[in-house]
């Protein structure tokens, strides 16, 4: 008998658990990434104020397809208005953006892996637009990749059939408790005029479902990007059980 029928005959014998620590598939190690960093300012300006274009992203040598998402996500965020064009590259983008950007003027891309685990790649991308004010545009987003499919994870993917009002259910009630822990729950002025929303920035993460907020969307600017944790336990039944991680 040979030692893999040995093996897959122990398996059976064992629970799951210890069956994949046999045929560990090659998709539970990470994936190796390569960073790609570069500012450039205006050609030809001399004065401090030139307009620059700062950007600070990540590639993945095996997974082209994730890389091709990346920068699609990159250059979705430098858009200005819902109805801008989306340029054809970074490179066109950096161009274009020195080209015509007054002095004072800056616009920083970057993505990052925030984890990897279970066959997931989590991105966070983020854009901070300088126009020389006194408060500059940021924006953020996430990126869940599944290594097993090759496609980025929609909300829809994550979910169960017809589970998407009980999501959004929890999530109000998850963000009821950041109220209350935060203390904003004391102030009915702020209750009233920061009521809860739902946001498309969500992160399949090993410890929790992490929603992540824009500034200005539940509270003023000044609180920055506010995070809140959905724990697995609270949505079963609700996410796709194949989604939470091994250990919970």
């Amino acid at each position: 008998m040979s030692l893999l029928k040995i093996a897959s005959m122990a398996c059976i014998a064992l629970t799951l658990g210890a069956c994949q620590s046999l045929f560990q598939p090659s998709y539970l190690k990470p994936l190796d990434t390569t960073s790609d960093a570069s500012e450039q300012i205006k050609p030809g300006c001399s004065s401090p104020d030139c307009p620059l274009v700062n950007i600070d992203t990540v590639h993945f040598p095996t997974e082209p397809q994730l890389d091709t998402v990346v920068e699609q996500r990159l250059l979705q965020m430098t858009r200005t208005s819902p109805n801008a064009s989306v340029p054809a590259s970074l490179n066109a983008y950096r161009e274009k953006f020195l080209r015509e950007s007054p002095n004072r003027n800056s616009m920083y891309l970057q993505a990052k892996v925030r984890e990897q685990h279970d066959g997931l790649v989590i991105i966070e991308v983020s854009s901070y637009l300088d126009t020389g004010t006194a408060h500059g545009d940021p924006g953020r987003g996430f990126i869940n990749y599944s290594r097993l499919l090759h496609k980025e994870l929609t909300l829809a993917d994550m979910l169960l059939p017809g589970q998407e009002d009980a999501f959004w259910r929890t999530a109000k009630v998850a963000h009821n408790s950041w109220l209350i822990s935060s203390q904003m729950d004391r102030d009915p002025e702020f209750v009233k005029n920061w009521p809860f929303q739902k946001t498309p920035n969500v992160a399949l993460t090993s410890t929790g479902v992490v929603l992540k907020y824009n500034v200005t969307t539940i509270a003023p600017y000044a609180l920055g990007l506010i995070e809140i944790t959905l724990p697995y336990a609270r949505l079963s039944g609700v996410i796709k059980p194949e989604l939470v991680p091994a250990h919970h």
